[in-house]
């Protein structure tokens, strides 16, 4: 059974990963970096964790547990005695590269390397690996403590015992897993980054306000939450680049991303880590 968990990414993914892991009994180690910023994503999980105590949701001989089963890493060496090991990095093709091969090198043969890109190629990820056959896709819903959803995505190389071991980890997790493709977007990103573009699209053209497309999606389609109350959530600049990826990779002008949806990431308003996107926080 897989015990120590090393996670890569020290944002609201990385931790929220690491917070399911060490949750379960999980002993995790947290990797960014700069240990500083893996230093930062602890203590927000802590504060984050201090206020479901405060209101009763969690025992806080649970949160000191939990958070007791969590270590800042120092460099891919503190990953070595890992039995899996997620990549919760930012959505930029170069930078997941870049793990994959460092991963490579201190990786134990054994070890699987998973990755939670929402639309970069996994069968990529493994070419930069010794053993493409231990690479999979692990791509978590955020927030990951609320959401349920995991993709679990088989690159080409990927073998029967890596994808199963994955799935079991998923359901210890307290998740529900969808298999899909290797193919761009797979199956939750596929559908909805062309959807949040479109809404882009809308806004763009003056089609409605802000506030009147997402209460119409909310009222009409029965959605918890409007595209532009999404794409905050998630974050405008990986919006973009995941709507990047589709456009480049399956080559059709369908995909391509809306100038608008451009302007605002150019701005720096990406959403609700910046204090402003299509709202402000």
């Amino acid at each position: 059974m897989i015990q120590s968990l090393g996670v890569i990414g020290a944002g609201q993914m990385g931790t929220g990963i690491a917070q399911v892991a060490a949750a379960v009994g999980c002993d995790v180690v947290l990797l960014d970096a700069q240990i500083d910023w893996a230093r930062r994503g602890l203590e927000r999980l802590g504060a984050t964790l201090e206020k479901l105590v405060q209101k009763g949701k969690l025992e806080a001989e649970k949160r000191s547990a939990l958070l007791g089963r969590i270590r800042i890493g120092d460099g891919y060496s503190s990953l070595v005695d890992c039995d899996f090991i997620i990549e919760a990095a930012p959505e930029k093709q170069a930078l997941k590269l870049e793990i994959f091969q460092q991963l490579a090198k201190v990786a134990r043969p054994e070890t699987i390397l998973a990755s939670n890109t929402s639309s970069i190629s996994i069968t990529l990820l493994g070419a930069q690996t010794r053993q493409p056959n231990r690479v999979i896709g692990m791509h978590f819903m955020n927030p990951v403590p609320l959401m349920k959803l995991v993709e679990v995505i088989r690159a080409l190389p990927t073998d029967e015992e890596t994808y199963q071991a994955t799935i079991g980890l998923a359901r210890r997790l307290g998740k529900e897993v969808v298999t899909a493709k290797d193919i761009p977007g797979f199956i939750v990103n596929r559908v909805l980054i062309p959807f949040l573009n479109e809404a882009c699209f809308a806004l763009q053209e003056g089609l409605g306000t802000v506030e009147d497309i997402d209460k119409g999606v909310k009222l009409g389609l029965n959605h918890p939450m409007g595209p532009f109350e999404l794409a905050d959530l998630i974050g405008l600049d990986t919006c973009l680049q995941i709507a990047e990826v589709l456009q480049r990779e399956l080559g059709e002008d369908k995909y391509r991303p809306a100038p608008l949806l451009r302007q605002y990431v150019a701005a720096g308003w990406n959403g609700r880590k910046s204090g402003r996107g299509f709202y402000k926080y």
